[in-house]
């Protein structure tokens, strides 16, 4: 399959979890928080001269991609690697830009007030991370051994809530239960290196459910 060809069924796919359009860029700090969200989830596409509905605006491919070097080299920390492709499509040229999962995360890039966070992915946008999650990137690249988990009134209440409600979120489990934020940081923190907790996030609120792997191993 040519170039087009792989190109137009990504375009046909629409914008998703690995793929996000751009008609143009003006602006390097939003293209950074892309980046980012893509290095610190798993990994993605921007195709540049694409707009919303897949249709092909093209690019100045030269213009296009040093503001995309711009993003990674000032407003991602630390740097973002990509790889770029230029694609004719239709006598016109987009830019695919290919940023693989990062095994140094969390990358961070300002936000709208120029404050730097570390962005996710989540289906077709981009989210800012929680400190729970940023948490766990850190301490998982890190390396951890033997985290003791001690089954308290506070786990018990944890998991009941998740047995009957599918999920909780860390707010609940500090109104239901009293315990401190930070305590509640590390346990949450904790439960998802251990692969018993796994985090859904939104844009407003990050829920923790059970990892496919605890349930896997409570069914056998």
């Amino acid at each position: 399959m040519d170039e087009e060809k792989k190109i137009r069924n990504l375009i046909s796919k629409g914008e998703g979890l690995h793929l996000d359009f751009k008609h143009s860029i003006s602006d390097s700090k939003k293209i950074a928080r892309s980046l980012a969200a893509f290095a610190n989830t798993e990994g993605g596409k921007l195709l540049i001269g694409v707009r919303d509905n897949g249709s092909i605006a093209g690019v100045k491919s030269e213009e296009e991609y040093y503001m995309i070097e711009t993003a990674s080299l000032m407003f991602c920390k630390p740097n973002v690697e990509f790889s770029s492709k230029k694609v004719q499509i239709g006598g016109k040229y987009i830019l695919e830009i290919t940023v693989e999962p990062s095994q140094s995360k969390p990358h961070l890039a300002p936000d709208n007030r120029n404050i730097y966070k570390a962005f996710i992915r989540v289906k077709d946008e981009n989210f800012v991370a929680n400190k729970i999650i940023v948490d766990y990137w850190k301490r998982k690249q890190k390396g951890f051994i033997g985290i003791k988990l001690i089954y308290n009134d506070v786990v018990e209440t944890l998991f009941n809530e998740i047995t009957e409600n599918l999920s909780i979120t860390k707010s609940q489990l500090i109104r239901i239960t009293g315990i401190k934020s930070q305590v509640a940081n590390t346990l949450f923190t904790n439960l998802m290196l251990m692969e018993i907790l796994d985090a859904e996030i939104s844009e407003n609120i990050t829920r923790f459910v059970f990892h496919r792997n605890y349930i896997k191993d409570i069914e056998q």
